[in-house]
């Protein structure tokens, strides 16, 4: 009986063991076939996480559907508030009452990680980020994404902002799906932002043979997040890592997990759709301690760290072996109509209105003091180190 009950466990154990061979990972991963949908490799698929900046794909989505139902067009202003240039980057530092092309924001959104044009999109586009969270979650919802809740459009840690890597692997295959014409979008080798280039933070771009996407994201309590994508012979994988140690590791661990699926053919019948949830849904993994703890500024950033010349490079680490195509973004040209969900607040920004304070001839009431939009989703976490 007691030997029945052992291998009944171990069957159960497992089932999150990886399809394909490989080393043993210490974080949640999934590679799978973009066409198909099955899946190659996966560990702690179901494991709660906080996306970061992968949040930003879910902000991208909300908005392609927008795109789609014709609330807004690619040449749409994008107002910066006074909120969103608030946020803590990485960002583009745009003043409040800058306007660029809704394109162009999700450029920027996307390469850079911006956090404050992830915000001003949200807010442009939804009409708050309140109401913009609530649009993420429908959509979260609506694919089937359960274990997911967001709360801004950027990722900025909050505690009530989580994911899984199943669910961020849903998310890319709705992406790519439906909405094929932004796909190259994901990857741009860079911007040119006047006479400044910012690079992609993606470093699998330019690097990994086929490379062709999609996002990097990073908060201390997150570790570094990266969802890689590749496409040789016509064959496109995906993998999907959450909580690597540095920027470098995370493209190293993903570009190893693309070549083992690329050497395998598709096996195996689950799906990211079919995959059946296990382990610990529920108790997130904060990583801040043993990512940020006593380190250095320049390890608390997605950029790849300086090393020293006579210092062996991983190859992620390299500079790129050619000149690298830069799209060229900026302010202006948002010559199309604003975005419903702006017009339907009569063009108020009411994040840009002062808050009248209370009759000083009289006590104010419990609860009328301000409200400051978004602090509760910054936390503790230092601007230095949000990206």
């Amino acid at each position: 009986m007691r030997h029945r009950h052992f291998l009944k466990l171990f069957s159960a154990g497992t089932i999150a063991l990886s399809v394909v061979a490989g080393p043993a990972l210490a974080n949640p991963v999934v590679v799978f076939d973009l066409s198909s949908g099955k899946i190659l490799q996966h560990q702690d698929a179901f494991k709660r996480w906080y996306p970061a900046s992968l949040s930003k794909l879910m902000t991208a989505y909300v908005t392609f559907r927008a795109l789609a139902a014709g609330e807004v067009q690619l040449d749409s202003p994008i107002k910066v508030t006074k909120h969103s240039a608030a946020e803590p980057p990485s960002k583009m530092g745009f003043k409040p009452g800058s306007v660029m092309r809704l394109d162009n924001a999700l450029k920027m959104m996307l390469v850079k990680s911006a956090n404050d044009i992830a915000m001003a999109v949200g807010e442009n586009v939804g009409g708050s980020q309140a109401a913009f969270a609530e649009r993420m979650n429908a959509e979260a919802t609506r694919l089937g994404m359960n274990g997911t809740h967001f709360v801004n459009p950027n990722g900025l840690y909050s505690p009530d902002q989580y994911t899984t890597a199943r669910d961020l692997a849903v998310l890319v295959m709705a992406i790519r799906r439906e909405f094929p014409q932004y796909v190259p979008w994901f990857s741009i080798e860079g911007l040119a932002v006047g006479k400044k280039a910012i690079p992609n933070y993606n470093l699998l771009i330019g690097r990994y043979p086929g490379a062709d996407g999609m996002k990097t994201g990073f908060v201390c309590p997150s570790g570094f997040n990266m969802i890689g994508s590749a496409t040789r012979n016509g064959r496109t994988l995906v993998a999907v890592v959450l909580g690597e140690k540095s920027a470098v590791t995370r493209a190293e661990t993903a570009a190893k997990l693309l070549d083992q699926g690329f050497d395998t053919p598709a096996a195996g019948s689950a799906t990211v759709t079919t995959l059946a949830p296990y382990g610990d849904l529920v108790s997130p993994n904060d990583m801040h301690d043993e990512v940020c703890k006593k380190k250095t500024p320049q390890e608390q950033s997605e950029a790849p760290p300086v090393v020293a010349k006579d210092v062996p490079k991983s190859p992620y680490q390299e500079k790129l072996d050619h000149v690298p195509t830069l799209v060229a973004v900026g302010l202006g040209g948002a010559t199309g109509p604003a975005p419903k969900a702006m017009l339907d607040q009569g063009a108020q920004e009411y994040t840009d209105v002062p808050i009248p304070s209370w009759r000083p001839d009289r006590p104010a009431p419990a609860g009328t003091g301000p409200k400051i939009a978004g602090s509760a989703a910054q936390g503790d976490q230092p601007a230095k180190v949000a990206n």
